[in-house]
């Protein structure tokens, strides 16, 4: 090959060659030069062809390119490369992110890790960079929100990204560990954490990426800023807030609201100088209607709920915008007004003048409202923090009564029966005591000048009672509705059942209740127990049992009364939404009706009305009056071995099984062994209760059991065996025989049962098997539609 084609550092080699060289011959010259040309031509044909495009793919450095494209080399330093590196890592770790990519997201966490490992310590350590402790914070949190990703999606993990996912979940435990001061700051104030001046040693080149971003965003004196403007996100010009201008800017900030690429973030601080620089009425007002929306806007999610912190605000805001339309009565907010030009400048109304603006107090209330709801649906019930949660309420229920004055001051009647809905439904099921709490912690927060014209009473159950007339005057069937169970529970809580259970009949609800919308019919599920429940409570065992028999048995009690999501059964398919529509109707914990009361109250019911109906029917007959404590009994008497009593259910098995016996003394302790029992008011009247009733059904079975073993018996030996009073033995036995149940007759002399031996016609044989027939066919009947219901 001549010397003419040879690399630059070739013809630096051969400079030290003799000037000898430089002698040759044209003619010699001119032959070396086409031999060489052949050669490399030939060497081209042989060698693969490489696209242009991929030139610098086989070289080992940027040399070659520099060189070619007449660019200088640049030298960095080890720290610059090191920047890169992680600056990769981190472009990567937020593509992983974005795809739900855990294999990628570990791999290259481990790169990230290791780089600031090295970066950070030796003679040379920087600092821990911050964009790595803003990594590790966005990982812990999606490792959070991991589990219900999946479950929403139902889509299943492949084996990469499930083994990304546990190591990453043990690396996260050690990590948080070792850099736990760090992370805490960062959660305090994010943008201050990252927009602190990194420390950063001396090198000769500024570091590139995330690290030069914050180097970049230090503060600089005042002095310095002679003569420059300060300039924001994207080259925007920063123009300082003031009085003048603050219409200006909050013009911006609308315009630019719920556009694409709006920094949410970024609007609400505009917005909160732009608050503290307002200084009249009119400038407050708008700032704030355009606030408290922008702070709504923040979580977009269906699921999540805002943060308590954010939710404090606003509600501050929400009182402070009723304090100054209060204060200042020449500003009216309606939804109805008409839009006011103000041409950006500031309205001071003349004396009497009133200024409609056009807004919605109701709608922010109402939002607020439903955010403490989904706050509580979504923290654990068994913590501090729902506890801590909980006692916001009185403060929001105070700004629904402030809401409340304020919309009935100005007369905006067709919006005022949604804020006493809400009103309502935050008092209907609490005891008496906790609502009297409620209303004084309100009143001790709201200023004396707020008075209600409507709701005027005190005392609680005036309050229920004129909240509930009010909403029954109104033309919306769906508050008239509602306002009727909250008034029948609130009765049923009270311990007034008769009054209760003649609402709901005199009502008709349970005809149209299927036509109503789902959280409606939740109310009713739940107004149909406290019924229930209430009746038990005063002893009346048939009707606590009629109450609670259609719910109870239906076998989906979480899902009727929304204290939780039933699991599907086998071969029911559903939908992601359906499920999260299910879970966004459950009610907070603190609503929810004790289930394993409420099992243990009709399943004691039903005892009580079982053993007796089956001891007169006999061991042949299949009726039932409650098919599944029957299912229960029947399920308990073939096991082969019964041991002591573990749970409710066991109790009241074993209490049945003794009862049908004729021990009621076992029976009564096994009812009674039962702690649930001390979760209602008055626990020892209704023990009380209990015994009595076990007495008197006890003996009522043990007469249609043993009835064919005597002829006559005495009534004191009745009473003496079942510890009751003869008068009321000779009653219960006088009822029997009024109602045909028992073939004898009272001798009054002797104080006495005389008892009858007869035996049933052909006729009457032959009518109780049709009975007992037609009683089957309905039964096979009622279960053809439950399972058609279920699959549907």
């Amino acid at each position: 090959m001549s010397r003419f084609f040879r690399s630059v550092s070739d013809s630096e080699s051969e400079t030290d060659t003799s000037d000898d060289e430089s002698y040759i011959s044209d003619a010699e010259l001119s032959s070396e030069a086409e031999q060489d040309s052949d050669e490399e031509a030939q060497a081209e044909e042989e060698a693969p062809k490489k696209s242009r495009f991929l030139k610098d793919a086989g070289s080992d450095s940027d040399e070659d390119s520099d060189e070619e494209f007449g660019r200088k080399r640049q030298v960095k330093s080890a720290l610059d490369k090191r920047v890169d590196e992680m600056n990769k890592s981190v472009l990567a770790i937020e593509n992983g992110q974005k795809n739900s990519d855990w294999g990628l997201i570990s791999a290259e966490f481990d790169k990230l890790t290791a780089s600031v490992n090295k970066a950070t310590s030796g003679f040379d350590a920087i600092p821990t960079p911050k964009f790595y402790i803003k990594i590790i914070v966005e990982i812990e949190a999606m490792l959070q929100e991991a589990p219900a990703k999946d479950k929403a999606g139902k889509k299943k993990m492949s084996g990469a990204a499930s083994k990304g996912l546990t190591n990453m979940k043990q690396k996260m435990r050690k990590i948080t560990k070792q850099y736990d001061q760090q992370i805490a700051e960062y959660k305090k104030d994010p943008e201050a954490f990252m927009q602190e001046k990194e420390e950063k040693p001396e090198s000769p080149t500024p570091a590139k990426g995330l690290m030069a971003k914050a180097q970049a965003s230090a503060t600089i004196d005042e002095s310095e800023l002679d003569g420059f403007t300060s300039v924001g996100k994207r080259g925007k010009t920063v123009v300082p807030v003031t009085a003048d201008n603050i219409f200006v800017k909050l013009r911006e900030v609308m315009e630019s609201r719920g556009k694409k690429n709006t920094d949410r973030d970024e609007q609400i601080a505009t917005l909160e100088r732009l608050l503290e620089a307002a200084k009249s009425p009119f400038q407050k007002i708008l700032v704030l209607l355009a606030l408290i929306p922008s702070r709504f806007d923040i979580n977009l999610s269906m699921v999540e709920h805002m943060q308590i912190d954010v939710w404090k605000k606003v509600e501050n805001e929400v009182n402070m915008l009723l304090e100054i339309l209060e204060t200042v009565p020449s500003f009216v907010i309606r939804e109805d007004a008409e839009e006011l030009d103000h041409e950006d400048k500031d309205i001071v109304p003349e004396k009497g003048q009133v200024i409609n603006i056009r807004g919605s107090i109701i709608s922010l209330v109402e939002r607020l409202d439903d955010e403490f709801t989904k706050s509580l649906q979504s923290i654990d019930p068994h913590t501090t923090d729902y506890i801590d949660r909980l006692r916001d309420e009185p403060g929001l229920y105070a700004v629904l009564v402030r809401a409340q004055a304020y919309i009935e001051k100005y007369e905006m009647f067709p919006i005022l029966p949604r804020i006493i809905i809400r009103r309502l439904e935050h008092l209907y099921y609490k005891p008496e005591q906790v609502i009297q709490s409620t209303e004084k912690i309100a009143k001790a927060v709201l200023p004396d000048y707020i008075q209600s014209k409507v709701i005027t009473a005190e005392e609680p159950s005036q309050l229920i009672h004129q909240l509930c007339t009010y909403l029954y005057k109104q033309d919306m069937s769906v508050l008239r509705t509602r306002a009727m169970l909250c008034h029948i529970y609130h009765y049923a809580l009270h311990k007034h059942f008769h009054t209760a259970r003649d609402m709901l009949l005199m009502s008709h609800l349970q005809d149209s209740i299927h036509q109503a919308d789902i959280s409606t019919q939740i109310l009713y599920n739940r107004t149909v127990v406290q019924i229930g429940l209430c009746a038990f409570r005063d002893g009346l065992i048939k009707e606590a049992h009629a109450c609670l028999q259609e719910i109870q048995g239906s076998g989906r009690v979480k899902e009727l009364l929304a204290q939780g999501v039933q699991a599907q059964r086998y071969g029911q398919q559903t939908t992601p939404e359906l499920e999260q529509l299910e879970r966004q109707r459950q009610l907070p914990f603190h609503m929810h009706i004790n289930l394993e009361l409420l099992e243990c109250v009709f399943l004691t019911c039903s005892m009580l009305l079982e053993i007796p109906a089956q001891a007169q029917a006999g061991p042949n007959n299949k009726r039932t009056i409650s098919r599944p404590f029957r299912r229960l009994l029947d399920y308990n008497e073939r096991q082969a071995f019964a041991g002591p009593p573990e749970n409710t259910r066991d109790h009241i098995m074993s209490a049945a099984k003794a009862l049908a016996s004729g021990e009621w003394e076992r029976a009564r302790d096994y009812i009674l062994a039962i702690k649930i029992w001390n979760l209602m008011p008055e626990t020892q009247k209704i023990k009380d209760m209990l015994v009595h009733k076990i007495q008197e059904e006890g003996l009522r079975t043990y007469l249609f059991t043993y009835a064919s073993y005597y002829s006559t018996i005495g009534l004191a030996q009745l009473a003496s065996m079942f510890d009751l009073p003869v008068t009321r033995v000779s009653a219960i036995v006088a009822k029997l025989i009024w109602n045909e149940e028992l073939s004898a007759s009272l001798d009054q002399v002797s104080q006495s049962v005389v008892l009858h031996r007869v035996e049933p016609s052909r006729l009457q044989v032959l009518s109780l098997q049709f009975a007992e027939k037609a009683a089957n066919l309905v039964d096979q009947n009622e279960r053809l539609l439950t399972t058609g219901r279920d699959r549907q």
